[in-house]
């Protein structure tokens, strides 16, 4: 820890980075970005020449009343950078002032190393996750929209079109029907 560094002083001193009797001299860190700006402080990070990495999934939302599919961090506010930590490479002290990065996470004061099988594994497991969709088949579901609009329904799944398939109740019968996943509710 830096002897400038004073309990008042709210950035962390990351000038100078574990030591070599940590395991191995590269490794990967966990960083703190600002709420919602992993994918800058990503970008900016790897436009320095570090390697990072913002493990992500694709999850269903719903965005100006319609439903779509989008990629979200899987931890938000945390992405990985790999770092040299033998103190004769590079500097980590850009790190710190880099735009969406709020601070590299700490433990007693030195950076907080992740262990690099948890980052295979997140590589591995990141592309075999399916999209995360609002609803699950058997939910009961309310209509929000259209002219059904207040009756429930029992939610199927998605069609080839990514609406969502219900099982309504219309004259006491049932009749499947395909919406837009933006206008349905849990019921």
């Amino acid at each position: 820890m830096n002897a400038d560094h004073t309990p008042e002083d709210s950035s962390p001193a990351i000038d100078a980075p574990p030591t070599a009797a940590d395991a191995g001299v590269w490794g990967w860190y966990a960083v703190h970005t600002h709420p919602r700006k992993e994918t800058v402080a990503l970008e900016n990070l790897e436009r320095q020449g570090f390697e990072s990495y913002l493990p992500t999934l694709t999850v269903q939302k719903v965005r100006r009343g319609k439903a779509a599919m989008v990629s979200e961090p899987m931890f938000p506010r945390y992405l990985f950078v790999r770092l040299d930590s033998s103190g004769q490479g590079r500097s980590w002290a850009p790190i710190r002032s880099t735009l969406g990065v709020r601070q590299l996470v700490q433990f007693g004061g030195r950076p907080a190393r992740v262990a690099p099988e948890l980052i295979t594994w997140l590589r591995e497991r990141e592309t075999q996750f399916d999209p995360l969709h609002l609803f699950q088949p058997g939910d009961m579901v309310t209509v929000t929209d259209g002219p059904f609009k207040g009756l429930e329904a029992l939610y199927q799944g998605v069609d080839g079109k990514h609406r969502a398939l219900i099982l309504l109740e219309l004259l006491s019968k049932p009749v499947r029907m395909a919406v837009d996943a933006g206008a349905l509710s849990r019921a």
